[in-house]
């Protein structure tokens, strides 16, 4: 990766007092001049290994505590330095502005050596990456989801989907005609964010359960932070009742969860600003509902199935690949099954023109319409099987043969008639609830969730314009964090400069993904929400189910170990990502 590669190469290359000086600027500051000297002219007689390291005094800014066999020669004599007490130089006063402003500079420099051009390009969208240990060794049986996992669509679908859901409320809800006015708006929303069904408000909220301000939106306009603070009764943290259930439907919260949602978000935000631009007095949970079911129509009277059957060419984007990786497994002995919501007639088109006619013949267990996530966690419906008509036959299923088409049923009975359990078992799908969530947590199933935004979200890290904004933001952020202590109002002039830079690089962090709410991955520094529960309900998560064409199926993944707050960073693949800054513990001196 990108940063390991620059990590080496900075050891290789670099000459022993810039390594220093990487090591201070991982933590968040330098000494501000590379002779060893500190602000006040004094030689730091404080040694390691053989190396110069600069002073505490010249990290933090102030004097703290030292320890009683550390003596500096002080007006000709020894002296201990004692906590609190000054001790007169014969060197020039800095001022506090002229040496702030001098430690942003030293760090803007490193800033600028870390990161040459294209050093970091290095990121590939094809890696799978793991949440948990998983070794394909282990795994025997592999399961998908079709939707969004074995077939992947092209954006033309949304549009369409919005178009005929618009055009639903219109003729059969009786919205007025204005609202036919108001065009699919492509990337405008993303995957993972919240609604609030009352007060008609999208945003992006964090893993805390804290809104980002910046990205609420009422309409298709943000509202301003101060009146977001107001809705929330002078907050911005959703309190956890309030977020989302575990399916990610809450009371008062609806969390949009699967690629299909990104047209109803749309929506909403259209149907909204027709209200408010208009001045018309209207209901937002009404509203919701009406949206909501008018996506739904989309969906149950069979039009997204018809316009993806009558041109597979236009809306079925890399079928080779699949047909790729399922023979791939089979070839290599594994057992393959597929449980989806979709109807037969639909997947048998779709896995026709992307595998064969044969295709059935690579797959175990095949289910359609499994009622997911009610197939995982109730078993109630029995399974059905369909004849080569996809007409239902009543007769009792005692037994999953392959070849044969099931409907519905439940995971109770899969596991009985199939015996296919643990984590000999991966499971691929698109949606963290209704795909993955139950698996991993109540049946020990490895899962691998399919996210396919990582592919334009990798293209944009591996940009150097978000390279060079994202290092320098946390090289700022780890400067305001150790300088805070100089309170004089001066310094604190100096730092609130900084703090409206650190504001501004985070703006352009985040339009660079999407202007409205940014990565679908990240709010500012902390995870979403949608990134928590990807971590949470995921062994792996990749771009798409063709990322496994670039594994051994004997490959191990580990987890990368990223350093807990407590934790001291032992990594240098971390030196590019600013995660180094634990403060040494005698510059701490003086907080404690």
């Amino acid at each position: 990766m990108a940063c390991k590669k620059l990590s080496s190469l900075m050891w290789q290359k670099r000459p022993l007092w810039k390594s220093a000086k990487l090591q201070a600027f991982a933590c968040g500051s330098v000494a501000s001049n590379s002779n060893g000297l500190d602000e006040t002219g004094k030689k730091c007689c404080k040694k390691t290994a053989g190396t110069t390291v600069p002073n505490p005094a010249a990290v933090s800014g102030t004097a703290p505590p030292a320890p009683q066999t550390h003596r500096h020669q002080l007006g000709g004599k020894d002296s201990v330095p004692v906590p609190g007490r000054s001790y007169s130089s014969a060197a020039a006063k800095v001022d506090s502005k002229t040496f702030l402003w001098a430690r942003y500079n030293e760090m803007k420099r490193l800033v600028h050596d870390l990161l040459p051009p294209g050093v970091c390009n290095l990121l590939n969208p094809s890696t799978i990456y793991a949440n948990n240990e998983v070794s394909l060794h282990e795994v025997d049986i592999y399961g998908f989801d079709y939707d969004y996992t074995l077939a992947l669509y092209s954006n033309t679908l949304h549009s369409m989907i919005y178009d005929t859901a618009r055009d639903f409320l219109i003729e059969s809800f009786k919205y007025p005609k204005g609202l036919r006015e108001y065009d699919y708006v492509p990337n405008f929303a993303a995957r993972g964010l919240h609604y609030d069904i009352q007060k008609g408000l999208l945003m992006k909220i964090d893993a805390f359960h804290y809104i980002q301000l910046g990205t609420v939106y009422r309409g298709l306009k943000p509202v301003p932070d101060d009146e977001v603070i107001e809705l929330y009764g002078g907050t911005h943290h959703i309190p956890l009742h309030q977020v989302s259930g575990f399916y990610g439907k809450g009371p008062k919260m609806k969390q949009f969860m699967d690629i299909f949602s990104i047209p109803e978000m749309t929506l909403l935000a259209s149907a909204n600003d027709f209200f408010i631009s208009n001045n018309i007095d209207y209901d937002p949970v009404h509203l919701y509902k009406d949206v909501s079911d008018a996506i739904g129509n989309v969906h149950i009277k069979g039009y997204m199935y018809k316009w993806i059957m009558q041109d597979l060419e236009k809306y079925i984007l890399r079928g080779d690949e699949t047909y790729a990786v399922l023979q791939r497994l089979v070839s290599q002995g594994k057992k393959l099954f597929l449980i989806t919501n979709s109807p037969f007639s639909f997947v048998d088109k779709g896995m026709t023109y992307m595998v064969g006619k044969e295709w059935r013949e690579f797959f175990d267990v095949v289910i359609v319409q499994a009622d997911k996530p009610h197939f995982f966690n109730d078993c109630v419906k029995p399974f059905r099987r369909l004849d080569n008509n996809g007409d239902l036959q009543w007769d009792k299923i005692s037994s999953l043969e392959k070849g044969q088409i099931y409907k519905q049923g439940n995971l109770v009975d899969f596991l009985r008639l199939t015996g296919w359990r643990g984590s000999k078992v991966l499971y691929f799908g698109d949606h963290l609830y209704s795909d993955l969530a139950d698996l991993m947590l109540r049946h020990g199933w490895r899962t691998g969730a399919i996210v396919p935004e990582l592919e334009v979200e990798t293209k944009v890290v591996n940009t150097e314009q978000y390279a060079q904004s994202l290092t320098w933001l946390q090289a700022l952020t780890g400067l305001l964090e150790r300088m805070q202590v100089h309170r004089d109002v001066e310094s604190q002039k100096v730092l609130q400069d900084w703090l409206k830079e650190r504001e501004e690089l985070r703006a352009v962090t985040k339009n660079l993904f999407n202007p409205q709410f940014g990565s679908i991955f990240r709010t500012c520094h902390n995870p979403t929400y949608f990134s928590r529960r990807l971590c949470r309900f995921s062994d792996l998560y990749m771009a798409s189910i063709s990322c496994l064409l670039n594994y051994d199926l004997r490959y191990t993944f580990y987890p990368r170990r990223t350093p807990l707050q407590h934790e001291a960073p032992l990594w240098m693949d971390q030196l590019c990502t600013g995660c180094m800054k634990t403060p040494f513990l005698e510059e701490m001196a003086h907080i404690r």
